[in-house]
């Protein structure tokens, strides 16, 4: 459990520096330059990735357990998967409706996508590792609407293209994740009928 705290602490850390820090990062992009900071950001967000990855691991092979979620919560966290699969990608699809409206749809993706998988578990290493990110996207939501506030930010508005799109690629990712990729890469089959 150690090691997927300080890996939660070193990843959430950073991705939380904006919104903690925003003049010091400010002037270490000034001083180093955009490369630099990124490349330096990169590398440490992926150290604290991997920790997270490796210590998740090392707590699922002795959990323990608080509650056992009942069967109508993993049918409701299939659905808000599906849910933050379309944000995320409502991120990424230029001109969506999501995008236009809410303006920063990663982070309500990682808050969908938390607040599923903490429905459907319910043993310490989930509640650490899905409430850090639920509380995290929770607050870095509000300060980057606040950021866009104080800056005047505007948005550009949807296109039904752009709206469509992003809903058929979001639902496609959505069933080849659920359906293929997250067995494969966490050894959890979502949909198993086994």
């Amino acid at each position: 459990m150690g090691l997927l705290i300080v890996g939660l602490l070193v990843f959430l850390g950073l991705h939380s520096i904006r919104m903690l820090a925003g003049g010091w990062r400010n002037r270490m992009l000034q001083r180093y330059g955009e490369a630099v900071y990124k490349g330096i950001f990169s590398l440490l967000s992926l150290l604290g990735l991997a920790l997270v990855v490796y210590g998740f691991g090392l707590a699922r092979e002795a959990p323990v357990v608080l509650w056992v979620p009942p069967p109508a919560l993993r049918h409701a966290a299939s659905l808000l998967t599906l849910v933050a699969f379309v944000l995320l990608m409502a991120a990424y699809v230029p001109r969506n409706a999501i995008k236009a409206h809410w303006h920063h749809p990663m982070v309500l993706s990682v808050k969908t996508w938390a607040l599923a998988h903490l429905l459907a578990n319910g043993n310490v290493a989930h509640l650490v590792l899905f409430g850090a990110f639920l509380i995290w996207s929770v607050c870095n939501f509000i300060a980057a609407r606040r950021r866009d506030r104080a800056a005047g930010t505007r948005y550009p508005a949807a296109t039904l293209a752009g709206t469509i799109t992003m809903l058929v690629v979001g639902v496609a990712t959505w069933a080849l994740f659920a359906f293929q990729l997250h067995g494969w890469l966490i050894g959890i089959r979502p949909f198993s009928l086994n």
